[in-house]
């Protein structure tokens, strides 16, 4: 009987033990669901944040009554599980309202700046701690942007060791380039320029013709360069050299200098040029060349066939082609060398979910968002045959204009070169690629450049340059000088007015930190 009893205490106690366990695998079990269901969850929550863009005076956006409801942005928002609210700054007043938007503490979960992170529109919000760094975010989210962003880019968004900001970069950084309308050309009869003064002769058959813009120029001499870049003598911030041992800006070689604004006002005196050009703004000046009143002028050239097929509405006939820029005394020419970087993206240093940020830009560069930002959406703006695509770009102007929103305005982080996929497609496209490879590979005018920026620009506006617009004081002398205000032969007085109001000092920590290295990124070619 106790031996019994024994054996029914024991099997109780094992049951129990049993039971006991099975609760706690059930309990396991539940909390590993539980777990599982959590990530499910969080991976189906919308991700909401702020962001300002700059309009960068593309139609479909500026046009737009409400940008957060285009549909673009909604198929983004589905792609990505994201609830965007998009802050537009004018392309105009950029610099004005991002100085605002700091000023006014109003600052969005994530900021689009335009190239380093010391930049002007920046307003010393990087140094200021605004913004948070990202290297850890990136090591954990971002392995795909660490992978395919060039470290040339990462340098250029690095303060004090830490990454600071997501780069959009150029692998060519010659990007701008000559257009000429080919069509008005073979009426000529002459071939294509090469040098300054055959460029001023079609210019002047230009004329002849009839052509009221035969070189089309645009205010502050933006995109309207040319001739600067055939005498090196670009006033830019990125268009410092060395010479004599000396860093100086090269505008300072006055010979040369002296030669481009004569170049300009032989176009001026001969109506070569329009003589309201210090006034014309981008709007007027894009509409001028669609309407088919521009003979030759300045634009980036990845925009080459959105402009052709936006010109063809106006004049059916009319052929646009990239020929190299006008070479000067040292048989060479070009634009200024853009940057490794495009634009940037910094994350709010108060937003509470900065990974997700990260996980949104990381995806940019996935083969899904190439094929969104590229194409659109299957079914609709494409279709798959087997393993090619068949896309037709659009050749009305609206559409032209909302595919180019898509694909450059859009697609935040990418390599800005052009874009491959869609040029690959036709034969005007592969044309272009060429010319990236065979004419603006070959040109280009780059310098010294200081990143951070020279203290004493940022001190003193009026002689501080941006990327691509020359210094407020040069400005000024610059166009009375083409007007005939102004002796060309008074350069050298100009340079002493700049010297004058601070540029001693930009002379004295240029050299300074050329000498010890500091933050000096040297010509490229």
């Amino acid at each position: 009987m106790k031996k019994w009893a024994s054996l029914l205490l024991a099997g109780v106690m094992a049951a129990g033990l049993l039971a006991g366990c099975s609760g706690k695998q059930e309990a396991s079990g539940g909390q590993e669901e539980s777990k599982e269901e959590t990530k499910q969850a969080a991976a189906d929550e919308v991700t909401k944040f702020s962001i300002s863009l700059r309009t960068l005076n593309f139609g479909h956006v500026e046009k737009s009554p409400d940008i957060n409801q285009d549909k673009w942005v909604k198929r983004l928002e589905e792609l990505t599980k994201t609830d965007l609210d998009i802050r537009l700054v004018p392309h105009k007043e950029y610099e004005q309202k991002m100085a605002q938007m700091f000023a006014t503490n109003d600052i969005p979960d994530v900021v689009q700046g335009q190239g380093g992170v010391t930049g002007k529109e920046m307003a010393g919000s990087v140094e200021a701690g605004v913004f948070m760094p990202l290297d850890d975010l990136l090591q954990q989210y971002g392995q795909n942007l660490l992978k395919k962003i060039p470290k040339e880019a990462w340098n250029r968004m690095t303060y004090q060791g830490k990454i600071y900001g997501i780069p959009e970069w150029l692998s060519n950084p010659s990007r701008r380039a000559t257009w000429i309308r080919k069509d008005l050309l073979d009426q000529t009869g002459l071939p294509v320029p090469k040098t300054v003064d055959e460029y001023l002769n079609v210019l002047r058959a230009f004329k002849k013709l009839g052509v009221e813009n035969p070189y089309m120029g645009r205010q502050d001499f933006k995109y309207a360069d040319t001739f600067f870049g055939a005498y090196d003598v670009f006033p830019y911030l990125s268009q410092f050299e060395e010479a004599n041992g000396e860093v100086q800006p090269k505008f300072f070689d006055s010979e040369n200098m002296m030669k481009a604004l004569s170049t300009y006002k032989t176009m001026y005196d001969e109506g070569l040029i329009n003589k309201e050009f210090a006034t014309i703004n981008p709007t007027t000046f894009k509409n001028t060349i669609l309407a088919g009143k521009a003979g030759i002028w300045s634009m980036n050239a990845n925009e080459l066939i959105q402009w052709e097929t936006q010109l063809k509405e106006s004049v059916p006939n009319a052929k646009l082609e990239i020929i190299p820029s006008p070479v000067g005394p040292d048989g060479k020419g070009g634009y200024y060398l853009y940057g490794d970087v495009n634009r940037s993206y910094f994350i709010n240093a108060k937003y509470k979910h900065p990974e997700k940020v990260v996980q949104f830009l990381d995806w940019m560069v996935s083969d899904e968002a190439e094929k969104f930002f590229t194409f659109g959406v299957e079914g609709e703006n494409y279709t798959m045959n087997g393993d090619k695509i068949d896309y037709k770009q659009p050749t009305d102007a609206q559409a032209v204009d909302e595919e180019r929103y898509r694909q450059s305005f859009l697609w935040l982080v990418q390599d800005t070169t052009y874009n491959k996929g869609s040029l690959s497609l036709t034969e005007e496209g592969r044309n272009l690629m060429s010319v990236f490879d065979n004419i603006l590979a070959n040109e280009g005018r780059d310098g010294m450049e200081f990143e951070p920026r020279l203290e004493a620009l940022k001190k003193n506006p009026d002689i501080t340059p941006l990327s691509d617009t020359p210094p407020p004081v040069l400005i000024t002398h610059m166009v009375k000088m083409v007007y005939g205000q102004e002796p060309i032969e008074n350069w050298s007085k100009v340079i002493e007015e700049w010297k004058s109001k601070g540029g001693k000092d930009v002379l004295a920590e240029a050299n300074e930190r050329f000498q010890k290295k500091e933050g000096v990124f040297l010509p490229r070619k």
